[in-house]
């Protein structure tokens, strides 16, 4: 089935093919990626567009030796494939095996780590920078697509990048038609024209004549934009200092190996616009791009089939309770970078269409945005993933918490994720936002206490965050009235002996079943920040030992605010946090990976009783010194 796929193991297997060859692989290597993908599940509709522009690159360029840069990575599946990684694609995203992202300690061929946006362009630029001060004759290309040339960090280095004289070549994979209709044969000829070396002769030719007479030289320059600009849209990128090539037809490898040939013979930035079509060659994909974008296992004959009934995630708790909101509150304004069906605003963006932003894959724009908006009187709400909060900290503190504006924060996929991996992991948020000023921070430890989080936050005056899991919750049913929590105050679930464990959000419930087993005293915190310092200093006095539990770093995290109201009150009780490990937590299903971190109910009772027997032994090792 595979007769040329199963050839190649190495780009240098796929340049030893002849031409007439490649279409044929590209055919095998859709087939194969449909099949695999409908087997492990991971992304798949901007893997099938961009196959024939995969092959071309490695067949044209001398990788591993030239640098490619794939953003965002979750279209590298055909790279991945080509570069000796066929058969781990059966391990695609599971435990101890190969990413969904480009990684660098994978493959030699993963020039860079891709798994956030955007930054692809400056990260080859820096290769294409340090290859020319080493003297070295190499090639760095950034593949930047799928939405990432909507980030702002891609046009500060198509900036910078402009300014140099660096050998460097951005490749725009177009694949939702947002900057150009589509192409065909005469846009493929204007493209292998432009980056023809006839052109690029008669053009230094021409500027080198020019050059003794400057007005003659700026007009032939502005009369060559102004031609190009009627029968291309690249007039932006040469107004950056690249040299624009394209648009071409991605799916059309003839005109992608003749281009990319003429490129690679040229000097300078270079931007070669790829117009590709997402789901390309499976019609299912084709037609809902969207859907079949990350996937779960499927039948690759069938399709996705409706989901089955199940309990609400936390994802769909929240876009249920926008919706609501908003009906009362005309004030709301929902805004998500790029993650609208992630963040569950799907139904918000059709139901209140002039209150819904998209700002693209551009989450300091989106803080600053809501903070625009805050300033007006008006109650932005943020959806955003906790490890793209990441990237906006400067704007969160700078544009929002020091002026105290009311934004909500509402930050999904909080603590482990999964398949995704550590670059996608929410392990961070309680230990970077806890420190700001003006901030709330509250976690969700179940369905409708998420609601009435939200409810309370939309409720303040002030930044609120509110943090909850990827998935679905322990299944508690949702009341019809909404109702506020009084802010930094955590609340007793179960009384026990010797042992009070504080729990956070997500933890609440593992730390509950654990409290049975170890007949312990369970407080669910609720809020990071307040803390609820009365409740942590009650629990201090009437037990020997506090365990923390919270599912983020344990350094800098919930349980280091309850150490330092311990300590600021002068309480010297053991206290054991349990959190996620000073290290990456690789890909994997979250129960089993929260296994792995004994941050399950065995696990919590596992590392109680032995703090409990490790601080037996020092009293017993103090009375015998004693004797």
């Amino acid at each position: 089935m595979y007769s040329i796929l199963n050839q190649i193991n190495t780009p240098e297997d796929l340049r030893g093919l002849d031409r007439k060859s490649l279409q044929r692989l590209a055919e095998e290597l859709r087939q194969y990626i449909i099949e695999s993908v409908c087997r492990t599940g991971g992304h798949l509709s901007s893997n099938l567009g961009t196959i024939e522009l995969t092959i071309a690159l490695h067949y044209v360029f001398n990788t591993p030796y030239d640098r490619i840069v794939w953003d965002v990575g979750h279209q590298t599946y055909a790279h991945k494939i080509l570069t000796g990684r066929r058969e781990a694609m059966q391990g695609l995203r599971k435990k101890g095996g190969i990413s969904g992202f480009p990684k660098r300690s994978e493959s030699e061929y993963d020039a860079f780590g891709t798994a956030h946006s955007s930054t692809s362009i400056g990260a080859a630029l820096g290769m294409a920078v340090a290859a020319k001060l080493e003297g070295i004759q190499r090639r760095a290309v950034a593949v930047i697509g799928d939405g990432a040339m909507t980030g702002g960090m891609a046009f500060e280095a198509l900036n910078n990048a402009g300014a140099t004289d660096a050998n460097l070549l951005v490749v725009l994979n177009d694949n939702e038609m947002s900057i150009s209709k589509n192409v065909g044969a005469l846009d493929n000829y204007l493209a292998r024209i432009l980056s023809g070396g006839l052109y690029s002769a008669a053009r230094r030719a021409g500027e080198k004549v020019l050059r003794a007479v400057p007005p003659m030289l700026e007009l032939a320059k502005r009369a060559e934009e102004h031609v190009k600009g009627m029968v291309t849209p690249g007039t932006l990128f040469e107004e950056f200092g690249f040299n624009y090539i394209g648009p071409i037809d991605g799916h059309d490898l003839e005109a992608l190996l003749s281009t990319l040939s003429n490129v690679k013979k040229l000097q300078g930035p270079q931007f070669l616009h790829v117009v590709t079509k997402k789901g390309k060659g499976y019609s299912l994909a084709e037609e809902d791009p969207i859907l079949y974008h990350g996937v779960g296992k499927f039948d690759s004959k069938c399709g996705i089939s409706a989901a089955a009934s199940k309990k609400a995630t936390y994802t769909e708790i929240f876009g249920k309770w926008l919706c609501d909101t908003a009906e009362q509150d005309e004030r709301l304004i929902g805004i998500t970078p790029a993650m609208r069906e992630g963040s569950g605003m799907v139904a918000f963006s059709e139901r209140f269409p002039s209150r819904y932003f998209d700002v693209g894959i551009a989450e300091q724009h989106a803080l600053t945005f809501a903070a625009g908006l805050a300033c007006e009187g008006l109650k932005p709400v943020v959806a955003i993933y906790s490890t793209f909060l990441q990237r906006a900290y400067d704007q969160l503190i700078h544009d929002i918490a020091i002026q105290n504006l009311p934004v909500v924060f509402a930050i999904d996929r909080a603590g482990l994720v999964g398949a995704d991996g550590p670059t996608h992991a929410g392990s961070f948020d309680l230990s970077y936002l806890r420190c700001i000023p003006n901030l709330t921070v509250m976690a969700a430890s179940n369905e409708n206490e998420l609601r009435n989080m939200l409810h309370t936050a939309f409720m303040m005056d002030s930044p609120v965050a509110v943090r909850y899991p990827r998935g679905a919750g322990p299944g508690t049913e949702i009341e019809a009235e909404m109702k506020s929590i009084e802010i930094g105050r955590g609340m007793l679930l179960r009384s026990g002996k010797k042992v009070a464990l504080l729990a956070f959000g997500s933890m609440v419930e593992p730390a509950r079943q654990a409290a049975v087993e170890l007949d312990g005293t369970v407080a669910n915190m609720r809020f990071v920040k307040p803390l609820d310092e009365k409740l942590v200093l009650e629990l201090a006095r009437s037990h020997e030992l506090l365990v923390t539990v919270e599912e983020n770093a344990v350094m800098g995290g919930a349980g280091s605010a309850v150490a330092e109201c311990l300590a600021s009150h002068g309480f010297a009780v053991p206290l054991l946090q349990l959190g996620l490990p000073d290290h990456y937590i690789d890909q994997g299903e979250p129960s089993g990976l929260l296994s792995d971190c004994l941050l399950d109910a065995a696990g919590i009772a596992f590392s109680v009783r032995e703090r409990l027997a490790s601080l037996t032994r020092v009293v017993y090792s103090g009375l015998s010194g004693g004797l």
